[in-house]
């Protein structure tokens, strides 16, 4: 929206060093916040996680209002995590925004490269390309400084350990499928689905605690592939699940306290009739 009050404008990069001058500010010993100085890489990161999920959220919700604020608050980690970084001086937030920078500019040639490269478009397989050579050159320099060749690494190292698990089993297995480790199809994906709640019965029926953890794994496992062949996200998908049940529970906690009751005064008859009625009246659009 136009500024239409004569008050100067405020500019996206005056904001950024002030947001970074405040971040400075909590840091410095003596005149800064007591918590903010005693936090390091480690008791942020998962504060970091906790923000991107909320970012996810108030997506998920079309809450831009909400965006807004996650956006702002998943920012200052980022500043918060350059900030401690400068103070050991290995790197600065100047740094990191310039790295991503190149970075984007690097990989789309069909957009900020020659006019040949934008006539020519995103060719199939470029960003994988592009990020195998960004490797090489990665060990070139080590190479050049000196540096010891790090132990060699499996495909998939390039997963972080750190993912939840479930989008971690996707890329786990999407790294795989790169070097044709994959089903070709999705009919035996399901196959293997179906077997593998066959073992996970089998080792409930036996009472086999520790098999039966083993194979609830191996079934949320497959479930990934399955989504990773039907090319969705399952953690999206599981979001979305877990907001409808709790949309139709809260519909059934209406229609009791309208008959005055409480869930823990209802039973599992009651309450799984109401389901079904908020369940038809969801699809009725009611």
């Amino acid at each position: 929206m136009p500024n239409t009050q004569g008050a100067p404008t405020k500019h996206g990069s005056d904001l950024m060093a002030r947001l970074i001058e405040v971040m400075a500010a909590l840091r410095t010993p003596g005149s800064g916040c007591p918590w903010d100085l005693e936090q390091t890489f480690k008791t942020i990161a998962p504060y970091t996680i906790e923000e991107a999920y909320e970012v996810a959220d108030a997506i998920t919700r079309e809450n831009m209002p909400d965006l807004k604020e996650e956006l702002g608050d998943l920012l200052l980690q980022v500043v918060y995590h350059a900030r401690m970084a400068e103070e050991q001086g290995s790197f600065t937030f100047a740094d990191v925004a310039d790295g991503i920078t190149t970075k984007m500019i690097r990989r789309h040639p069909h957009v900020f490269g020659s006019a040949e490269a934008r006539a020519a478009g995103a060719a199939k397989g470029f960003w994988e390309r592009a990020k195998a050579e960004e490797k090489r050159a990665r060990a070139a320099q080590r190479a050049m400084a000196g540096a010891p060749d790090p132990a060699p690494q499996s495909l998939l190292d390039a997963v972080p350990v750190s993912f939840p698990a479930l989008p971690r089993a996707v890329k786990l297995q999407g790294e795989a499928a790169k070097v044709g480790f994959d089903w070709p199809s999705l009919e035996p994906v399901f196959a293997k689905m179906k077997e593998e709640l066959a073992e996970l019965e089998d080792s409930i029926n036996r009472s086999e605690q520790a098999k039966v953890e083993e194979e609830y794994g191996d079934l949320l496992f497959v479930l990934a592939n399955v989504a990773r062949h039907l090319e969705i996200d399952p953690e999206a998908s599981l979001r979305a699940a877990n907001q409808k049940f709790v949309r139709r529970f809260r519909r059934i906690e209406e229609k009791l306290r309208a008959r005055g009751k409480a869930p823990a005064q209802s039973n599992l008859e009651e309450m799984d009739a109401l389901w079904n009625e908020a369940k038809a009246e969801e699809r009725s659009g009611g």
